[in-house]
């Protein structure tokens, strides 16, 4: 099987050890002692709250406050919310309700609806049960209506969403021992008792602001990427004429997933535009390809299954089988691709050892970076603008992007990069625009494409006032210092609750894939649970300390990657925190990873419940 790599520099011809030393400087320059509180809570900021509870897109209709018995209570309607519907209801549970702040399904495909918004996943991995609803992506990039769209179509085609509670916000989440329920409280006045909880809140649940001194001086208007005003800019989410700026300066603070879509957009409609950036992002080539109706008519059963197992071991720190195609071939499946095809014209493929196969994937991370240097100074006509674009910092230490209309935008007259690395962020605002590098710009609208709450402390993450569980412990104290989980799905001391997402799991997968693999699981717990009449389950302590020990036994160390990394979502902005041993280590944004991989992490989890004893658990009848 052939395989072709990408046109990146020879062997040998970077000076590795210079650019590792370039890396940490640009890395240096960003750090900011203050770390995540230099952002400003949308759950503490009383202007910025109103916003984050603002929806945009769909009144919030009066109704009386519900007072109920459920047997399960679903924390969220995103990815792993309908996921877990999904999988509740093919288990025979049928008594259950989502309850999201959002006002219908999506989670973030709900809330983010600025211009260009689209996955910058593979399509036909991201979106999940593609085979069971005869659902095929118009692209290889789905816009994110198609998403919002396919939301509706799942809920609709699997008859999820009768009880499905919207524009809900939790505010209390409390077991309580009488009954042997979950108490939760919201912000509409319910009072639901739940034998069951499901956290499916996300990981991108929370937006979050930029602390800049002077920032509500401002008069101008101002609103966050997830909650953009179209009755402002003009244009609609499905057809985004930004009409309305046309007489507007506009700046945008942040250039990550969100800001690179967006920007294309503002540089065309508005009269001026500022690009306010800390740190660039790896932007290459789109590709977006519609889909191909003869290779879509060839897939065989099971097609879905084999590309997401083929992209896991394509993407992140994966490695392609010996023989093995790339059958994904985007930006995230790069450097595997590069290597597999080196390998194999090298006739070593199957020979190399492990060390040497890694030590070499390094280097092809360094060239993979200069390919995407060299790209950069090939399209910006700039220099000094080029140069400021340019990424100093290993692939994965942000979150890899492509678009093809970004770059091409800073050549248009009115858009103009402000680049604030050396200043670490925008000096201050004032009543007509904000100040950087002592010079005022005058504007008209400020927009925040600042990102989510992500490796913050969880009562940032998750905005619940009051958590607790058993005797009255708080999540938070009990997560303090690092997740305690079995699995990464249920933890000691919070009987009947399970958590999907990133804390003690598998990952190296596709969200999707990950979450209905966590949402399956929690099913098959509670209809265990269920079937053998108990009324409460949770982990053992000695079960739980056994998995934690396991996962940090095989974690693959990844402190000296993160090192070299500028501060960002993925490292919790370069600040180490305490574990409970007093140790300093990064906050990672995909939690605890299971250092076997995803496959193996699976394994571990179909021989677990093919036992069906629920070992490890403490029950109740």
């Amino acid at each position: 099987m052939t395989i072709k790599a990408t046109n990146v520099p020879a062997r040998g011809e970077l000076d590795i050890p210079a650019l590792k030393a370039k890396y940490r400087e640009e890395r240096e320059k960003r750090i900011r002692k203050e770390g995540n509180k230099q952002y400003a809570r949308a759950t503490e900021d009383k202007e910025f709250k109103e916003e984050y509870l603002h929806d945009p897109h769909m009144p919030v209709e009066p109704r009386e406050a519900i007072e109920e018995e459920l047997e399960v209570a679903i924390l969220g309607a995103g990815w792993s919310g309908i996921l877990a519907a999904y999988h509740l209801k093919n288990a025979g549970i049928t008594n259950y309700r989502n309850i999201d702040h959002a006002g219908d399904w999506g989670g973030v495909w709900y809330w983010n609806r600025y211009p260009g918004i689209q996955c910058d996943n593979d399509a036909y991995c991201y979106l999940p049960l593609l085979e069971e609803t005869g659902f095929m992506p118009s692209k290889k990039y789905s816009d994110g209506y198609e998403i919002y769209d396919y939301f509706k179509l799942i809920e609709k085609k699997f008859e999820l969403g009768q009880n499905a509670l919207f524009h809900t916000v939790i505010e209390s989440l409390q077991w309580d021992e009488a009954s042997k329920r979950w108490h939760i409280s919201t912000n509409r006045g319910d009072k639901i008792r739940a034998r069951f909880v499901i956290m499916a809140n996300g990981l991108l649940n929370i937006p979050k602001f930029p602390g800049i001194p002077g920032i509500h001086d401002f008069k101008g208007k101002m609103f966050h990427t997830s909650r953009w005003d179209y009755d402002y800019t003009g244009g609609s989410y499905r057809e985004p004429v930004l009409d309305k700026l046309k007489d507007k300066a506009v700046a945008i603070i942040g250039t990550g997933a969100t800001a690179i879509q967006a920007i294309p957009y503002l540089g065309k409609y508005a009269k001026k535009v500022y690009v306010l950036q800390r740190t660039p992002s790896v932007v290459d080539q789109r590709y977006n390809h519609p889909t191909d109706p003869e290779w879509a008519a060839s897939l065989k059963p099971g097609w879905q299954k084999e590309r997401i197992d083929n992209f896991h071991r394509a993407a992140m720190m994966g490695r392609l089988l010996p023989g093995e195609d790339d059958l994904v071939q985007d930006f995230w499946t790069e450097i595997s691709r590069n290597m597999a095809a080196e390998l194999r014209e090298e006739g070593i493929e199957e020979t190399i050892s492990i060390e040497e196969y890694f030590a070499r994937r390094e280097e092809m991370d360094y060239r993979v970076m200069e390919r995407m240097r060299q790209r950069v100074e090939s399209l910006i006509d700039d220099k000094e603008t080029a140069e400021a674009l340019k990424v100093w910092y290993r692939f994965l230490c942000k979150r890899p992007l492509s678009n093809d209309d970004y770059y091409d935008t800073f050549n248009l007259p009115n858009v103009e990069l402000v680049d604030v690395s050396e200043t670490q962020g925008v000096e201050c605002m004032t009543e007509k625009g904000f100040i950087a590098h002592g010079k005022e710009y005058e504007i008209d609208c400020m927009i925040f494409a600042s990102g989510f709450e992500v490796t913050s402390e969880l009562e940032s993450r998750w905005g619940i006032k009051t958590y607790t569980g058993r005797d009255g412990l708080s999540i938070y104290d009990h997560w303090r210092y690092g997740y305690k989980t079995l699995h990464g799905i249920m933890t000691s001391k919070f009987p009947n609750q399970f958590f999907l997402g990133y804390y003690q799991g598998g990952v190296n997968a596709t969200t999707t894939e990950q979450y209905g693999a966590q949402g399956y699981h929690a099913a098959q717990v509670i209809k265990e649970t269920l079937n053998k009449g108990f009324v409460a389950v949770e982990p053992t302590a000695e079960a739980e300390a056994e998995w934690v020990q396991h996962v940090r036994e095989t974690l693959i160390d990844m402190t000296e990657f993160v090192d070299q990394c500028p501060p960002g979502y993925y490292n919790n902005e370069g600040q180490k925190v305490k574990d409970e041993n007093g140790n300093e280590v990064y906050r990672n944004f995909l939690g605890e990873t299971y250092g076997p991989g995803w496959e193996a992490f699976s394994a571990v989890m179909d021989e677990w419940r093919d036992a069906g004893l629920l070992e490890g658990m403490i029950t109740e009848k």
